[in-house]
């Protein structure tokens, strides 16, 4: 007996069921009265209401005649064709006014939502999407280019979205359920999930996916397509890198901070030893010699746990030339304070802040949460002697994610760490162009010279004076 006809059960005949129609709720977002908005765009990513009425109605009538426990013990390439092979005979059987390619779709999501993770599985497909956000089980949002867009596309209620929950966290060795609510956890291809279920989230499940890029950017497209800095941030940053400066770079969620944090470190030198920490793998160094390191959370017995501390300690004795958090965020900045001020000069790591002044402060409060009772000076020189530059990036109104300031650490004075800007974006003014928000400036220098030029210029890397000349800004989105 074939498996297809093992799949069927001949003496159930399930009688015809009328389509059960879902409802496209609209979720409306009270706009203020004295700065009025224009509402979220929709993108027409998923099927129509037609598609998704007889999509429910022959997932149900297949769910009936088939043999899940078969269907998950085959091949994934073998269930999906086996699908496939049911659904066409199931829509045959119905008669359905469809067109085929129309059909086509019915059968790629029911295969998405027995196999897959149902709705999220075409926004996962699209690589221009950088995150998806679910916000119970009637309201998906993605983000592209920047800007948020709502989708049609949607689960049948929270029964079905909790199904797709637990089949992501299970892949990852997890659990959820009430008396654990919240998961992070890292998709195959990189992505980072986080889940947070009821009674913490007041209405129903909530999924936020951020998306891994699989492509690094690289200088040019910085400068050119995204307008991220100028040639001359650019040139100076490389020679800051290569010279082996220790760097900082701070900015609110989603401002692109890893994002130049990758592009930096295509500029570390081939034959250096690199030891990356990170919570998520996301960092795509292409050196030859890179070891990785990720944390890892406790088990469901709450042991296990192994912190960015613990591998920031155990990555100083595995004799570093270089060592690259992909963000600090707790009692680990101590230890990356002491490691770049011990010989393991040329480190790269991120801090969220608003501004280079807070990225200090930020840092200066995470040593104080080891329990250490120093002096607020002592914690300050030693931030003073670590950092030598801290970027600023951030996210605009129109998508782009800009450096905005980079900012070099002078010393103490007093009791207070000293900064100087060097390079810095100058907002003009936010316009609307083609029914979308653009904002006006410029990037430019400030005039101010670095105080470590001459140590790049000893160490074979020289800088053009003119590159630091207040007169070169180069202005973006003006006419």
């Amino acid at each position: 007996m074939k498996l297809r006809d093992r799949l069927f059960q001949p003496s159930i005949q399930p009688k015809p069921e009328p389509p059960t129609a879902i409802v496209n709720s609209e979720v409306t977002v009270p706009q203020p009265e004295l700065l009025p908005e224009e509402p979220t765009p929709q993108t027409s990513i998923g099927p129509s209401q037609q598609e998704l009425e007889w999509k429910q109605h022959i997932h149900k009538k297949m769910l009936k005649v088939m043999d899940l426990s078969l269907i998950t013990s085959l091949e994934d390439h073998q269930a999906r064709s086996q699908i496939r092979d049911i659904g066409k005979q199931l829509i045959n059987s119905e008669a359905l006014p469809l067109s085929q390619k129309q059909r086509q779709s019915i059968i790629q999501y029911i295969e998405d939502d027995i196999l897959g993770l149902g709705p999220l599985e075409p926004l996962l497909e699209d690589k221009a999407i950088s995150d998806i956000l679910v916000n119970g089980s009637h309201s998906i949002y993605i983000e592209r280019q920047g800007r948020l867009e709502s989708t049609l596309l949607k689960f049948e209620n929270d029964a079905h979205l909790m199904k797709i929950i637990d089949r992501i966290v299970t892949r990852v060795g997890r659990r959820i359920d009430e008396s654990s609510p919240m998961v992070d956890a890292r998709l195959e291809d990189g992505s980072r999930v986080n889940v947070i279920i009821p009674p913490l989230a007041l209405d129903g499940p909530v999924v936020s996916i951020r998306r891994f890029r699989s492509d690094m950017l690289g200088m040019e497209q910085m400068i050119n397509n995204y307008h991220s800095f100028t040639s001359a941030m650019g040139q100076f940053l490389v020679a800051c890198v290569q010279a082996r400066l220790n760097i900082l770079v701070a900015g609110g969620t989603g401002s692109g901070k890893t994002t130049l944090l990758n592009m930096l470190s295509q500029y570390i030198p081939a034959v250096e030893r690199i030891v990356t920490v990170e919570d998520s793998a996301e960092l795509q160094l292409r050196q030859p010699h890179v070891v990785r390191l990720e944390s890892r959370p406790p088990n469901i017995e709450g042991r296990g746990e192994i912190t960015i501390r613990d591998l920031v300690r155990n990555s100083l004795r595995m004799r570093p030339d270089r060592i690259v958090v992909g963000e600090v965020r707790g009692q680990e900045a101590l230890d990356m304070l002491q490691a770049m001020n011990t010989g393991h000069d040329g480190s790269l790591t991120t801090i969220h802040a608003n501004k280079p002044r807070d990225a200090l402060t930020r840092i200066e409060n995470m040593v104080a949460m080891t329990g250490l009772q120093l002096p607020v000076k002592a914690v300050r020189t030693q931030i003073a002697s670590a950092l030598h530059l801290v970027l600023q990036t951030e996210r605009m109104e129109d998508g782009g994610r800009r450096l905005t300031s980079i900012q070099e650490i002078n010393g103490m004075e007093g009791d207070i760490i000293t900064m100087s800007e060097i390079f810095r974006f100058e907002r003009m003014n936010v316009v609307e162009r083609n029914g979308k928000p653009l904002v006006e400036g410029r990037f430019r220098a400030t005039g101010t010279m670095p105080s470590f030029r001459e140590q790049l210029y000893r160490r074979g890397i020289p800088l053009s004076v003119d590159l630091f000349d207040p007169q070169r800004g180069e202005g973006w989105g003006m006419h």
